[in-house]
């Protein structure tokens, strides 16, 4: 029987924080099935099915780069009024704020100074670049709840101990549904033959300046050997319109697109699986590769702009999240001047190579096993719940 009921607080602003946003519901109502909950927030379509109300829809959020963001502006003022009502009206027990910290370190500012709770799930990457976003932390945030397993120690050495390491969300949920068999029956490819997988990104602007050299990529690699199979995963907030829009790139150029290329969609998992190699954009979809075992290069091209006022404020070596775990340069990083069609596909031959695959094989568990077995989002509800001063 019910006999409590809490109100929370959920804001995210991208499909990743989404997905983290609905687990993170299922969690809490298991942990706590005698609680009557009541979630509302800003919303994705996962968020919105797992009975989250939706006080903004955050399907539209994602922005990246610093033009996009100044031009945002005026979205972000209104949002952020919009949530501060309805937090006034609603009275949250906590405001569980999820990854975004473009906008979720404002909005933390905002509640923590009307009185409410704050608990920030998936921290920004401050170890990375804008460490002045830790007085924001410090002040402003109750709990930070982080997912990878040198933050907490990252932070402590800066002298801010309100946080706690819950694992990572992908840790024992990145898995296939197909082998690698079945996936080449399903798509008509050959299982003796190799494959290689090309993950563009989630993000629009990232697949209409990564895909089409992916793409051109793949045209070289098949001249050079033929048997080689190539499948463009799509991003599940992608459409084929963009696909096709990265083919004419390649095809005004005079190249001839190889005809051993397919793409599939919602299958990124599966076609990681099946793959011998992958080329990866940079972003979560490195660190699933790496649970999956690919061996992988990382990718990435903005503007030259965004690159060029976002670089200098950058304090870390690598870009990839696999190697930010490793401590080392794993993968090697093709980023922006130096992401090639020419320099892709000699770095995919060499993942080729079979000692040097099983070798990335080898290293890549070791990140897998780092990120432990899972259960990040039962221990995220459980750390929430204890802020509330709920029972267990």
């Amino acid at each position: 029987m019910l006999n409590e009921k809490r109100r929370i607080m959920l804001v995210v602003g991208e499909a990743s924080g989404d997905s983290h946003g609905a687990k993170l519901v299922e969690s809490l109502r298991k942990s706590a099935p005698e609680i009557d909950f009541e979630f509302f927030g800003t919303t994705g379509k996962e968020m919105r099915a797992a009975g989250v109300e939706t006080v903004v829809k955050a399907d539209e959020f994602a922005i990246v780069g610093v033009p996009e963001v100044a031009k945002a502006i005026p979205m972000f003022l209104g949002v952020l009024k919009k949530l501060k009502t309805a937090a006034e009206m609603k009275n949250p027990d906590v405001a569980v704020l999820i990854d975004f910290p473009e906008f979720n370190l404002k909005l933390a500012k905002a509640l923590k100074k009307r009185g409410f709770k704050i608990v920030y799930y998936i921290s920004p990457q401050l170890w990375a670049w804008r460490k002045y976003r830790m007085r924001t932390i410090e002040n402003h945030v109750d709990l930070l709840l982080t997912i990878l397993p040198f933050e907490k120690d990252w932070y402590a050495g800066q002298g801010i101990h309100n946080v706690e390491y819950v694992g990572n969300p992908l840790a024992g949920e990145v898995r296939s549904a197909l082998s690698r068999e079945e996936f080449c029956k399903k798509h008509g490819l050959d299982l003796s033959k190799p494959i290689i997988a090309l993950l563009g990104g989630s993000r629009g602007k990232e697949v209409s300046r990564i895909l089409p050299v992916l793409f051109e990529t793949a045209t070289l690699m098949s001249r050079e050997d033929k048997n080689l199979q190539f499948v463009n995963a799509l991003a599940t907030t992608r459409n084929l319109d963009e696909v096709e829009k990265a083919k004419e790139v390649v095809t005004q150029q005079g190249i001839d697109l190889p005809g051993n290329l397919i793409t599939v969609q919602n299958e990124t998992y599966e076609a990681l699986c099946a793959a011998d190699a992958a080329a990866v954009t940079s972003g979560t979809a490195t660190l699933e590769a790496a649970i999956i075992g690919t061996p992988l290069t990382v990718v990435y091209k903005g503007t030259d702009l965004n690159y060029r006022l976002l670089r200098p404020l950058i304090s870390v070596e690598s870009f990839g999240l696999v190697n930010l775990i490793a401590g080392r340069k794993l993968a090697k990083e093709l980023i922006q001047d130096d992401l090639t069609a020419e320099g892709l596909s000699k770095e995919l031959f060499r993942l080729l190579d079979q000692k040097v695959n099983k070798k990335m094989r080898e290293d890549l568990g070791c990140i897998k096993e780092s990120l432990g077995d899972g259960g990040a989002s039962k221990r995220a509800a459980e750390a929430i719940l204890k802020q509330i001063k709920i029972a267990q």
